[in-house]
């Protein structure tokens, strides 16, 4: 390798919510020789970070723009309504949009689900960031529907939160800009679609084929395979009486007495 040229690397970017961990330690022991770098990004700004090189792939929230970004649907998310602990809902295993009517519910400017018609009543004004809003939360001013994940990454042991069925869900994609599908960029979608180090899609290259075991030498043996003796066969003696054998077939006589 030449001083100009840069020892490989992965640059993967994750929104908030997203936990690479699992794809991540995969990576390690595939491609050990080549360190992946963890990007955090908001979900505002991912997409400016990809097509701007400051990560090779990232883990994003749909929709993707197809113009110049490819993208793999990986999950949907469970859309919940965060509470505090004594509110009426955390006595209940899931609600609908219609159980917030009389709920301020608060809409941050970072909001991943989409609402076409935001349930509740509306706040004063939106907090500028899911966090913002959790805390406000907190402080009993209203309450919040956000994907699952976001829900556990803002956890407080003063809140809690439910499923709300009828709720906009948020999906997870994987995305990277197209013109630079590169051989990393598919190592990584290989892992991430669960494909074996083996697969015949994967990048990495086949084992190496295994030696020739070399063939067991026998004795010679004179062109013919070595028999074992047969017991009692070889000299005719009886191998139970360990001494000279009569006729075959003699029988042992008794003895004679004599005459008085």
């Amino acid at each position: 390798m030449t001083g100009s040229e840069a020892s490989p690397s992965f640059k993967l970017a994750y929104v908030p919510g997203v936990t690479p961990a699992k794809w991540v330690r995969i990576w390690n022991e595939r491609l050990p020789d080549v360190p992946l770098t963890l990007v955090a990004v908001s979900v505002a700004e991912a997409f400016d970070v990809l097509r701007g090189g400051g990560a090779d792939a990232g883990f994003v929230r749909l929709p993707v723009d197809r113009t110049d970004l490819s993208a793999i649907p990986l999950y949907t998310e469970t859309s919940v309504v965060v509470v505090p602990k004594d509110h009426v809902v955390a006595a209940v295993d899931e609600v609908s949009t219609d159980d917030l009517a009389d709920d301020i519910v608060l809409h941050p400017l970072d909001d991943t689900l989409g609402w076409e018609r935001l349930p509740g009543q509306p706040a004063i004004e939106r907090p500028a960031t899911t966090e913002d809003a959790v805390e406000l939360v907190a402080a009993g001013i209203g309450v919040l529907v956000v994907p699952q994940s976001l829900a556990r990454l803002h956890h407080r042991k003063d809140l809690t939160y439910r499923p709300v069925t009828d709720a906009p869900e948020s999906r997870i994609a994987l995305s990277w800009p197209e013109e630079r599908t590169t051989d990393l960029v598919e190592d990584f979608i290989g892992i991430v679609r669960g494909r074996t180090v083996n697969s015949t899609r994967g990048r990495a290259p086949a084992p190496a084929p295994a030696e020739p075991k070399a063939k067991s030498k026998r004795p010679e043996t004179g062109g013919g395979a070595r028999r074992k003796p047969v017991v009692g066969k070889s000299t005719g003696k009886n191998p139970r009486s360990g001494g000279s054998g009569g006729a075959k077939g003699a029988k042992r006589g008794k003895p004679r007495r004599g005459r008085s």
